[in-house]
């Protein structure tokens, strides 16, 4: 590595790291780092996502390094794959404040260091999203999915898949911006919320007008639930919505977001039990290679 390490890691747990980037159980400076956060405690219809991490990263052997799309190749780049987060499986708290000890000392912004985290289902977001929020105070985010994720707790879980933008966005400042695209449910509370502050685009080419319009320089992290796709192409999700995107039409927006700042991202609710094709987790993969690239400016 052309950087040294500035912080080692523990108690990770090793699997195949992602095609084209190396295992380490560190983290460098100047590096993009994956991290598999492996839960699925608050799942709340469909469960199998705490086995996305691996899926993916098994699917992703079924790549090439290199993206037609971005005219970049993983291998180019300083990415380094750390496995997954121990896991207290019904203990979403224990995991995100592992997560947290383990970056809380980190300076992100001066040591040029980004995560891409893996879920598991979309309560995991709240610990990096918070990271990124305290490293950057003028963050936009970006949240793609299928559902508001507005809620103020579900099922008696405050941190619940179903309120995660709800408690990202206790939060936010004046100065941070939430832009969402793909949701077509949720309860009407949530879709007023919505609308009072202007969070939702309600086509591609608005969200698309939107995200060009941010800042160059301006830090963006994006939040992907895979059920943001139609389940025509990605029906391996715990919580499948009809009416979602296709694979093109997020080609579109990363093509944009290669032009932008991305700090950070995670991708989640890949449940690959669910869909015995191994289709979804191919899918899936092919997102994450993306994603990958559009982080490396």
């Amino acid at each position: 590595m052309k950087d040294q390490s500035i912080k080692v890691l523990a108690n990770m747990e090793m699997s195949k790291p992602f095609i084209g980037t190396r295992y380490s159980e560190a983290i460098y400076k100047n590096s993009t780092h994956i991290m598999g956060f492996c839960f699925d405690g608050t799942t709340s219809f469909r469960p199998g996502a705490r086995f996305g991490p691996d899926a993916l990263r098994d699917a992703s052997f079924g790549l090439e390094t290199y993206s037609p799309y971005q005219d970049l190749d993983i291998e180019e780049f300083s990415i380094i794959d750390c496995g997954n987060l121990p896991i207290y499986p019904s203990k979403w708290k224990l995991t995100n404040d592992y997560f947290h000890g383990m970056t809380q000392d980190l300076d992100l912004k001066k040591d040029n260091i980004k995560f891409l985290v893996l879920g598991g289902e979309h309560s995991i977001s709240y610990g990096p999203i918070r990271l990124a929020l305290d490293n950057y105070d003028d963050l936009c985010l970006i949240h793609l999915d299928a559902h508001a994720d507005f809620r103020d707790g579900y099922l008696e879980e405050k941190f619940s898949h179903a309120s995660i933008m709800r408690r990202v966005y206790d939060h936010f400042t004046e100065k941070n911006t939430l832009i969402q695209y793909g949701i077509r449910s949720g309860t009407k509370e949530e879709f007023e919320f919505m609308k009072e502050k202007d969070t939702l685009a309600k086509s591609l080419e608005a969200f698309i007008e939107r995200v060009e319009a941010i800042n160059s320089t301006r830090p963006i992290y994006l939040t992907l639930d895979l059920d943001f796709f139609d389940p025509a192409f990605m029906p391996g999700t715990g919580t499948p919505e009809a009416g979602g995107e296709n694979f093109h039409s997020f080609i579109k927006l990363i093509k944009v977001l290669k032009e932008k700042n991305l700090v950070g991202a995670d991708i989640v609710e890949l449940a690959p039990m669910i869909d015995a094709t191994g289709n979804s987790s191919a899918f899936a993969s092919k997102v994450a290679r993306e994603v990958l690239l559009a982080l490396q400016k």
